[in-house]
């Protein structure tokens, strides 16, 4: 059946008739008075026409406030060096979440070299040959291609970054349907003796301030700052470290120079020897960066310390797995007033304090650390630090090292506090055959109800979505239901449908040698939207 025609009414202006001066006592006037007063009369009309047909209100923009929102149409993230050592592989992953209602675009992920300074801000190059699903390395692309590109949404892409000790940071660039939600991820796997661990990091914008909390330069630890510049002009970068004994000063910390389309790395044992339990600020003058911190305890483990949320009276840290054989918490009071606070741990049933462990006091300007032990109870869980005193809220920075242990062998993460899973978080890298667990937090007064997608494979497959509840205030675990028919690593989704907010991190186990190989990344909003402010039309714009 043919389909009716609407036809949208056409709003005719209405006739000008010919002002009468002569019945308006004007007759006599001169032409100039009478030529200002039929712009007056046009004017009259202009405004009339637009009274007629009013702007949108607010209400009907979208939102109560009058915003609305729309889609990102560029996104950028930077990895850090991968610090794989010479025998060590190094697996990049690509992923954008499907839905954006957007079309078109590219993503693709470079080698930042001094020629691609930049890249964070210009076009993404178009797609090349296809990644391989295999995350243990693919075919490099052709010289003058994109490392990695990304096809479409709803599928990730992955493959190896470059060999070596040198090998330098990457970035990514996502433009149309791909930016929305778009990320990446970067997992070393190391089997060195001295340095063995899996080393897995969440690639995050440039920025100007990053911190991060359980750092160490003991004997035995082994531990980088990694600095990379994506951007056109140079940076300036000045590192803050707090210990136990307050604040510690090195000149050689302050002023450091990152040239465009370089990445360096910086041992903390040069700036400060000897000091465990380091918090790290890592505080941009002038240009924005990427950071991040890798540690490594001869035959301990190794990984990527995670980036903590800025100091906050506030913390929660999510992820501990059931089976840590060691917890370690470390607090830092990096402004003027000490700190005290309540400790809490999230199981199963809700909030509980540990015993022993009920407060913990933080002068200021230092760093306070504190033995958990297997605090979890054989269960996953998170820690919370609140003000002890309401009235007197202190903003700190906190991490927290877990160990899992087996066999006399052992692996080690680095955890720290996290933003709230928002409207939807992804993760690009997870490996099926139960590698993968998500750790879930509510931290509200009522229940959460999330819901969580395993994507395609990058070598095939179909999604998988499972809906979960979160009890007030509890952590539970899930193992990621494998996509069907799983070819490759698979992107992860995480969408809170009501309740929260709901803190998250995905724990990816690769066993290696006997060893537990393990790395625990957490996950925040995608920020896949900006809010736009509501305008309105100004007829006075006329007078104007």
């Amino acid at each position: 059946m043919k389909k009716p025609s609407i036809k949208a009414p056409k709003l005719k202006a209405p006739a000008l008739k010919k002002p009468e001066f002569a019945a308006a006592g004007l007759g006599g006037a001169s032409r100039t008075g009478r030529s200002l007063l039929a712009a007056g009369v046009v004017l009259g009309v202009v405004f009339g026409i637009a009274e007629l047909r009013p702007p949108v209100t607010p209400a009907a923009a979208g939102t109560a406030a009058g915003a609305t929102t729309a889609q990102v149409e560029r996104t950028s993230v930077v990895c850090p060096q991968p610090l794989q050592g010479v025998t060590g592989s190094t697996a990049l992953s690509l992923f954008t979440p499907p839905g954006a209602a957007a079309t078109g675009g590219t993503a693709a992920l470079n080698d930042v070299t001094v020629e691609s300074a930049g890249s964070a801000g210009a076009p993404a190059p178009a797609p090349s040959a296809p990644a391989s699903g295999d995350p243990s390395g693919a075919a490099a692309p052709a010289a003058d291609a994109a490392r990695l590109t990304l096809a479409k949404p709803g599928a990730p892409a992955t493959g190896p970054a470059a060999n070596g000790d040198l090998a330098p940071g990457t970035v990514a660039v996502a433009t149309g349907a791909l930016a929305p939600g778009f990320t990446a991820s970067q997992v070393t796997t190391v089997t060195d003796p001295q340095a063995i661990g899996l080393s897995g990091v969440g690639c995050a914008p440039s920025g100007t301030s990053f911190w991060f909390s359980g750092a160490s330069t003991l004997q035995g630890r082994v531990d980088y700052v990694s600095l990379v510049n994506a951007e056109a002009g140079p940076a300036v970068v000045d590192l803050k470290l707090y210990g136990p004994k307050g604040p510690i000063d090195n000149d050689a910390a302050n002023g450091i120079a990152v040239a465009p389309g370089t990445s360096d790395a910086l041992r903390l044992s040069s700036l400060a020897p000897g000091v465990d339990d380091l918090t790290v600020q890592v505080r941009v003058r002038s240009g924005r960066v990427g950071a991040g911190l890798h540690a490594v305890e001869s035959g301990k483990g190794a990984d990527w310390l995670q980036p903590s949320v800025a100091p906050a009276p506030d913390v929660v840290i999510p992820g501990l797995p059931a089976d840590a054989s060691a917890t370690r918490l470390v607090v830092a009071a990096p402004g003027q007033d000490d700190a005290d606070l309540k400790v809490q741990i999230s199981g199963k049933n809700g909030w509980f304090t540990p015993v022993d462990h009920e407060t913990l006091h933080v002068k200021a300007g230092m760093v306070t650390a504190v033995d958990l032990g297997q605090v979890t109870r054989g269960e996953v869980g998170a820690i919370r630090l609140t003000p002890s005193d309401p009235a007197h809220p202190t903003p700190v920075v906190a991490g927290v090292r877990v160990d899992r242990a087996k066999n006399g062998k052992s692996d080690a993460a680095w955890l720290a506090g996290a933003a709230p899973v928002g409207t939807r978080a992804s993760l690009a890298d997870n490996r099926g055959g139960g590698q993968s667990q998500l750790i879930l937090t509510s931290g509200g007064d009522a229940e959460a109800k999330v819901k969580v997608t395993s994507s395609a494979g990058s070598g095939g497959g179909n999604p998988v979505s499972k809906d979960l509840t979160v009890p007030a205030g509890a952590t539970v675990a899930l193992d990621l239901p494998d996509p069907e028919g799983l070819n490759g690593v698979y992107g992860l989704t995480v969408e809170t449908v009501s309740g929260g907010p709901v803190m998250a991190a995905r724990m990816l186990t690769v066993p290696t040698k006997d060893v537990q190989m393990f790395t625990i990344q957490s996950l925040a909003d995608d920020h896949s939207t900006v809010r736009l402010p509501h305008t309105e039309g100004d007829p006075g714009v006329l007078l104007r």
